[in-house]
C-alpha cells in the first residue's frame, strides 16, 4: 500500500471526498490531534469546537471595530454638519474665519491651523506654492509637502510634527488650509481624507461666494 507523506495531498483528498468520515465513522472518535494552545491531544470534534470559537472571537473583534468606526464617522458627520451651518451663515470673511477657527479647535480638537487665499494682498504666496496646490488632487497628510506653509505657524512651527494640507476649491482652487499638531500620529499618510476633502470643498465654496 502506498504511503502518503505530503500533507497537502491528504488535505486535497479529504476535501475531494467529503463522505470519507461517513465511510469510516470510528475515525472521528479514535483520531486525536495536538491542542492548538498546548501539547495535549484532543479529538477532531473538540478541535472543530475550538476552531469555531476562534472564528467567533475574530468576527466579534471585527464587529466591535466596525461599530467603533461607525460611531466615529457619525460623530465626525455631526461635527461637519454644525460647521457647515455656521459657514453657510457667515456673511463675510471674518465671520467665516471665526467659525472655522472655533470648530477646528473646539469640535475637531485641531490645535493649529493656517489658511491662505489666492489674490489677497495681505496673504501673499509664491507662484511655486500656488502651482503645487493647483496640481494637488487630494489633501496630503503626514509631513508637510509645502515647505513655505510651515512659516505660517510662526514660533509654533518648531513644535509641529504632523500636518494635513487641504486645497480649497469652489469652482476653482482658491487657497490652501493647513491643519497641524504636535502629535506626530495625528495626521499620518495612510489616514482617510474623505472628510478633509469635503472640508476643503466647503470652505472653498464659501470663499468663492464671499469673494
Amino acid at each position: 500500500m502506498e504511503t502518503v507523506t505530503d500533507p497537502a495531498l491528504v488535505a486535497n483528498y479529504l476535501t475531494s471526498h467529503p463522505d470519507f468520515f461517513n465511510q469510516f465513522p470510528d475515525l472521528l472518535t479514535t483520531l486525536s490531534i495536538t491542542h492548538p494552545h498546548g501539547t495535549h491531544a484532543i479529538s477532531i470534534t473538540e478541535r472543530q469546537v475550538l476552531s469555531m470559537r476562534d472564528k467567533v472571537q475574530l468576527l466579534e473583534g471585527k464587529l466591535t471595530e466596525l461599530i467603533h468606526f461607525g460611531e466615529e464617522n457619525d460623530s465626525i458627520s455631526e461635527k461637519m454638519h454644525r460647521l457647515t451651518l455656521d459657514i453657510v451663515a457667515a456673511r463675510d470673511l471674518p465671520a467665516l474665519f471665526a467659525a472655522l477657527d472655533r470648530h477646528l479647535r473646539e469640535g475637531f480638537a485641531v490645535p493649529h491651523h493656517a489658511i491662505r487665499i489666492w489674490n489677497t494682498p495681505e496673504q501673499t504666496v509664491s507662484d511655486k506654492l500656488r502651482n503645487e496646490v493647483e496640481t494637488q488632487m487630494h489633501p496630503s497628510c503626514g509631513a508637510l509637502r509645502h515647505e513655505e506653509a510651515k512659516e505660517w505657524f510662526g514660533e509654533a512651527a518648531a513644535h509641529l510634527k504632523s500636518f494635513a494640507a487641504i486645497p480649497l476649491r469652489g469652482e476653482r482652487t482658491v487657497g490652501l488650509l493647513v491643519l497641524a499638531s504636535e502629535d506626530p500620529k495625528r495626521f499620518y499618510p495612510e489616514m482617510g481624507t474623505l472628510y478633509l476633502t469635503r472640508l476643503g470643498q466647503l470652505v472653498g465654496a464659501a470663499l468663492t461666494r464671499l469673494g
